[in-house]
């Protein structure tokens, strides 16, 4: 029950419902309103407050904060998708971010990897290569890049990538179109992996922006398809 009613609550937040300065209802009226216990209700705000998506204040008024400026990165599940549906603007925003980051995670791979990773990056691009399935290549191209985060050994990047694999995986099967080509690419995966293995920082971050461009420009084709067919 604590989970229905943070889940109707946050709905609301997001939908702009309860707006940012918005006041909930007491403890008591909620119950009331949601037919459960209080203490259901009081879970439900703790979770809520936790994740920094209300704010108590002193009198004990409960207020909504603007979860653009309060929320971390474990919100994003919740953003993506949305009543089954991709949120186009959030998912530009992920392949932003994700093009960035893998840059950067890739120089430093080669920075601190190079030979030693060799095996290990080589097996992942070939159990990418065997695979036909588009969401069998999304699982491989996702193990792939798990091996140059943890070749990277970047704390704050690891725990970036673990957010955003979070968010990935059940959005798996709407993505196939928009990552069919990028996991396709496989020449773009071996050249990445062999920046990493000579150590080449720079080649690194190229391959990784060139790889990772791929699924952001069929994005964009895809968008503006949509938008043409809607006019």
């Amino acid at each position: 029950m604590p989970d229905s009613v943070y889940d109707q609550l946050l709905s609301e937040m997001l939908d702009g419902e309860l707006p940012p300065g918005a006041a909930l209802p007491a403890e008591r009226q909620l119950a009331e309103a949601l037919g459960v216990s209080r203490p259901t209700v009081r879970e439900a705000m703790q979770r809520l407050a936790h994740s920094g998506l209300v704010e108590v204040r002193q009198g004990g008024a409960t207020i909504v904060r603007d979860f653009r400026r309060a929320a971390g990165l474990d919100l994003l599940p919740r953003l993506i998708l949305r009543d089954g549906h991709l949120d186009h603007d959030v998912l530009r925003s992920i392949l932003e971010a994700r093009l960035t980051m893998g840059r950067e995670v890739a120089g430093l791979a080669a920075e601190r990897g190079g030979a030693d990773v060799a095996g290990v990056l080589n097996g992942a691009v070939e159990s990418l290569a065997a695979q036909s399935d588009p969401l069998a290549r999304q699982l491989e191209a996702l193990a792939f890049w798990d091996h140059v985060v943890d070749t990277a050994d970047s704390i704050v990047y690891r725990l970036l990538f673990n957010d955003l694999r979070a968010v990935y995986e059940p959005a798996m099967v709407a993505l196939a179109q928009v990552m069919a080509a990028e996991v396709g690419r496989i020449d773009r995966y071996r050249a990445l992996a062999e920046a990493i293995i000579a150590g080449d920082a720079v080649a690194a971050r190229q391959a990784a922006a060139q790889l990772l461009a791929t699924a952001t420009t069929e994005f964009d084709t895809l968008m503006r398809h949509l938008e043409e067919n809607t006019q």
